[in-house]
């Protein structure tokens, strides 16, 4: 008895998959969901799809990846909890960084983009026929969801399996924040998200955690979300207009001057940067594959199944919009075409709510579907 209480408990096993399988594994099977599943569930409701794409695609994918390479998911990724003030410094970079450097990045690149791009890619457009409660979810999805798992994916598995590769640690962090800026798709604002992610993948490297990163990627959600959220009650116009050159180049300063304070409060004060060593990599023994994905499947199931029962009627509507797509009125549309715009949108959300036929949205979709664009209506003479 005694000899069987003393005897050493068994090691786990080694890792069986290379970090850079690893990476590679979940760029493709992430990119690859992204493109299928988080489409489609952000096509039936935008609210949910966001959160569904964060849950079950940046979280699920890379869990199971670890799990199924014998990895210890927290600890490989550094999600042990530093202390606050790491915490706030990435926060504050957040900030300071989206007026330094996100505005005038993006700001060039819309001037620069034609304006076809611009509307093609126009991602303020999904938050049009929403609900408070919908709008609400869809903040709260890319100010918590998206930060938390998506540096989940690209800071905590895809760059750090590029660390244990031969790569240099400049090398790694300039190809996750490249491969984190074209899963978002967005050409225009490519540059400016290439920027956020050597933001964030500095913030990895240099605290051994990833929750000032998280910090940084939700300070700099929150405030576009906020700045858009003023424009709308301005007026819709006003959310498609840039700032003028001096606003812009003004915030630009500041937000210098807010960086170069923050990094030289932590160069005077080194334990803002936290511990500053990588957590080391753990091992752990898996259960079967089919184990590890049944809860993961069971979630995204048994979610997609309650959005169904609860919102049949949007579900419907948003396949009636994809089914007739409406071209962006230009901002000198005739003000009949706008008000007829204005009205189709307020059907919409009266069919929502039941107080119209789903019929009747369909019927006006299509005819307004169906009329040329102001660029292709005849002259008169």
């Amino acid at each position: 008895m005694e000899d069987s209480a003393l005897s050493p408990l068994p090691e786990p096993p080694a890792p069986t998959m290379r970090p850079m399988a690893l990476a590679a594994i979940c760029g493709v099977l992430g990119l690859g969901f992204f493109l299928t599943l988080g489409f489609a569930t952000q096509i039936l409701n935008a609210a949910f799809g966001i959160w569904f794409t964060e849950i079950f695609i940046f979280l699920a994918v890379p869990w199971v990846a670890l799990r199924a390479g014998h990895y210890e998911p927290l600890g490989y990724t550094g999600v042990q909890f530093p202390r606050l003030a790491p915490m706030g410094l990435g926060f504050g970079l957040g900030v300071a960084n989206f007026f330094a450097l996100v505005v005038p990045i993006q700001y060039a690149a819309q001037s620069a983009a034609p304006q076809w791009l611009r509307d093609m890619f126009d991602g303020s457009q999904i938050f049009e026929g929403q609900n408070s409660l919908e709008l609400a979810l869809m903040l709260a999805g890319v100010s918590v969801a998206a930060p938390v798992c998506e540096e989940f994916f690209f800071r905590g598995v895809f760059q750090k399996s590029l660390l244990a590769s031969s790569l240099s640690k400049p090398a790694a962090v300039v190809i996750t924040a490249v491969v984190f800026s074209a899963f978002h798709l967005d050409p225009v604002g490519f540059l400016a998200r290439v920027e956020l992610g050597v933001l964030f993948g500095v913030l990895r490297l240099y605290t051994g955690s990833l929750w000032p990163g998280i910090l940084a990627h939700s300070a700099n959600n929150v405030v576009s979300s906020l700045l858009f959220l003023l424009s709308r009650q301005t007026g819709p116009e006003s959310v498609d207009e840039s700032p003028p050159l001096k606003i812009v180049l003004l915030l630009m300063l500041g937000g210098m001057v807010a960086m170069g304070i923050l990094l030289g409060l932590a160069r005077m004060f080194p334990a803002l940067w936290g511990p500053r060593q990588e957590p080391p990599t753990l091992s752990r023994p898996a259960p079967s594959l089919v184990r590890l994905l049944a809860p993961w499947v069971l979630g995204a199931t048994l979610s997609v199944g309650a959005l169904v029962l609860v919102d049949a009627r949007g579900i419907r509507l948003s396949w009636i919009d994809l089914r007739h797509h409406l071209s962006k009125l230009p901002k000198d549309a005739p003000e009949a075409r706008q008000k007829e715009r204005e009205r189709l949108l307020q059907l919409r959300q009266e069919a929502r709510s039941g107080e119209a036929p789903v019929d009747a949205y369909e019927e006006e979709r299509v005819r307004q579907a169906q009329e040329p664009s102001s660029e292709q209506a005849p002259e008169k003479h």
